[in-house]
């Protein structure tokens, strides 16, 4: 039942893809459903089961061997349709590198990085600006706290106060210079967000094209692993359980009885003794191929002799002693003693040989 390629079936299962793991587990269903067919119909066929009774035993088995074949099939679907297509997109979509790593990742991370580069850079630089600017607004907010407090205070001098208030002043005009260098640069990265925007936009629209197609893929391949998977909408599967199920429904007691009765019992078929005149034997020379021919044509009315019952075999049988008789299933000879207390009966078969066998191995015909 193994459909599965020898280096995935010896394959550990934390190794396997997604797809040869469930395969795996389909093929060993079907072979535990062959092996329990296998292990069951050679005890259903030489149990003493008859009637519909065994019909259904019987059914139970050949339904296990056709739903056997049904999930190998699902394995091999897995295999060389669902698992095959899977590998092949990867394939044609995924192209390795030398050292690890798909190109397309590689491409779409190298896009990305472009379009951010000049992005960052005039970041980098318009956080300098601002770094700098506020860097002087408080040197200039510290001159004027200090002109304040001269101002308020007479213990300073007049030449102090003016050199701390021309102190103010240059901070105050190399705040200008700085605030304006500062708008500049903001003014530079404002104008340019719209193009980064457009160039991110351009590659993340790429990206999400491509993230498309893959969870269209995996969505399609998802629903052929569905259809394989299930069973429940498999017509074969569907039929294998209505024939179960008929095979069930059809068991009936009182007609496997009557069969019991009639092939077995009270009702069976006999073949009384009655009397019989006796004919003298005429004696006569014959020849050597007129002795041959009376020969079989004795063996011949012995196999139809007065009282023996004609029955067919319904399973092989092969003796255990030498008094035992030896047919197989279908096979037809002569009942000539009915069954005894411990279930043998003794027959004939053609050519004479007589032994014992199993009532309950045989019908009469």
């Amino acid at each position: 039942m193994s459909t599965l390629p020898p280096e995935v079936a010896t394959e550990d299962a934390t190794k396997q893809s997604f797809w040869m793991e469930r395969a795996r587990v389909e093929r060993q269903y079907a072979q535990q459903l062959s092996e329990w067919s296998n292990k069951w119909k050679p005890l259903v066929d030489s149990s003493p089961l008859y009637g519909s009774l065994l019909q259904a035993w019987q059914c139970f088995l050949s339904s296990a061997d056709r739903l056997a074949a049904l999930h190998s099939s699902v394995c091999r679907s897995l295999v060389s349709e669902d698992g095959d297509r899977v590998r092949t997109w990867q394939k044609e979509t995924f192209h390795k590198k030398l050292f690890g790593g798909f190109k397309e990742s590689q491409d779409f991370g190298t896009g990305f990085a472009r379009a951010q580069k000049p992005w960052a850079k005039r970041l980098k630089k318009l956080d300098k600006a601002r770094s700098a600017f506020h860097k002087v607004q408080r040197k200039e907010q510290t001159a004027r706290d200090r002109e304040v407090h001269a101002k308020g205070n007479p213990d300073v001098a007049i030449e102090k106060q003016k050199k701390i208030q021309e102190e103010r002043e240059l901070a105050q005009q190399e705040t200008e210079k700085v605030r304006a260098r500062y708008e500049k640069v903001l003014e530079e990265v404002t104008r340019y967000a719209p193009r980064y925007m457009e160039e991110m936009e351009c590659i993340f629209d790429q990206s999400q094209e491509e993230e498309r197609k893959r969870i269209s893929f995996l969505k399609q391949a998802f629903l052929s692993v569905h259809r394989h998977l299930d069973v429940t909408n498999n017509e074969s599967v569907k039929a294998v359980y209505n024939e179960l199920h008929n095979t069930l429904m059809a068991i009936n007691e009182q007609d496997d009885l009557r069969w019991w009765k009639n092939t077995h019992g009270p009702g069976m078929p006999t073949d009384w003794p009655q009397f019989q005149e006796w004919t003298p034997e005429k004696k006569s020379k014959k020849g050597k191929k007129e002795k041959e021919v009376e020969s079989q044509q004795g063996t011949i009315e012995r196999s139809v002799m007065i009282g023996g019952v004609k029955v067919r075999a319904l399973y092989d049988y092969d003796g255990q002693e030498t008094d035992e008789l030896s047919f197989k299933a279908g096979e037809e000879f002569l009942k000539t003693e009915d069954e005894d207390d411990q279930g043998w009966c003794r027959g004939m078969k053609d050519g004479g040989r007589e032994g014992l066998y199993p009532a309950n191995y045989v019908e009469t015909v």
